[in-house]
């Protein structure tokens, strides 16, 4: 029987994170609005400490540590924003980060993390098993292991975005979440159901990459090979047993956005408000925009994941924009 976090744990979480975590603004669009027909309230969690919203997670696992476990440090793997995440998370509440990353992750990100004072340790994707490096350092040297979502304190961490959603706007007829490992839709679904128990909550993956809706419809975990979409932060595999047990019984429905539709997403955000949004930061939009929903007069919350993007790529993908 897993022991799955209740809203309980999101409020916990939001007292830990508080002065921790930015409160990112909630911002409309009048043209958002006249697209959909309807109100169209994102929540900007490309404007949270990293760029992304995994902090919220990151801090809240790390500030539950013991003394011993403080002692002892974290360990996590990850090729970009849950490296960041615990890295800048450990270095406030003063642990050692060891973060396991592929020696081919982008050199910005990888300074990133090293400049948040975790030490690196690499390996090649192709032949070696993050997971395996993680878990035998942590046994090797007494370290803590934090998943990047499938743990009860990351996911009740992420929540906090929706709650904070919520609280600010009121409660909502929709909400899209993006969807990778499930961190932040079953955290979603776990405020949803509290604050606004009526509205529809949709997780949102790459058409090319749809785990998460296979598993949805099946009622049990599908493995796929790592898609190949530009939507880096969500290129899961799979969902978590934490994360699919929420979703499964907390979420309304799956659906998906192509390449092509987080491009546009992407460039509305850059030309309608301003806003540097990464692909999978894009997704729930996409869907709110193209999934085929009746949402004319409704109220429309949308999570925007991320903008941890590189200047070049994402020049390259507006210009590739029609």
């Amino acid at each position: 029987m897993l022991n799955l976090p209740t809203y309980e744990d999101v409020v916990d979480a939001a007292a830990r994170i508080e002065g921790h975590a930015h409160h990112p603004p909630v911002l409309r669009s009048r043209t958002a609005d006249e697209m959909l027909g309807a109100e169209v309230y994102f929540k900007c969690e490309n404007l949270q400490r990293i760029g992304v919203f995994k902090f919220r997670g990151a801090f809240n696992a790390l500030s539950r540590f013991t003394d011993d476990q403080r002692r002892h440090g974290v360990v996590a793997f990850s090729s970009g924003n849950h490296a960041q995440a615990i890295a800048l998370a450990a270095r406030i509440l003063g642990i050692p980060a060891t973060i396991v990353m592929p020696q081919d992750a982008p050199s910005a990100k990888m300074a990133a993390t090293r400049g948040y004072g975790a030490q690196i340790v690499v390996y090649d994707r192709y032949r070696e098993d993050r997971e395996a490096i993680g878990k035998r350092l942590a046994q090797d040297a007494g370290m803590t292991l934090i998943p990047p979502y499938d743990h009860a304190d990351v996911i009740a961490g992420q929540g906090t975005a929706t709650k904070e959603l919520i609280e600010e706007v009121g409660p909502l007829d929709c909400l899209f979440v993006c969807l990778g490992g499930g961190g932040l839709l079953s955290g979603a679904a776990l405020a949803v159901r509290a604050l606004a128990p009526r509205c529809k909550l949709y997780g949102v993956e790459p058409h090319a990459g749809n785990d998460g809706q296979q598993s949805f419809r099946k009622g049990e975990i599908v493995h796929i090979d790592t898609p190949k979409t530009i939507a880096d932060g969500a290129q899961t595999q799979h969902l978590g047993h934490l994360t699919f047990e929420i979703i499964r019984r907390d979420v309304d429905d799956i659906l998906t956005a192509t390449d092509a539709q987080l491009v546009d997403s992407m460039k509305f955000f850059a030309e309608r408000m301003k806003l540097v949004v990464e692909p999978t930061g894009c997704l729930g939009f996409a869907a709110a925009r193209h999934g085929g929903l009746a949402l004319r007069g409704q109220k429309v919350g949308v999570l925007i994941s991320g903008g941890n993007i590189d200047l070049p790529r994402y020049s390259e993908l507006l210009s590739s924009a029609g």
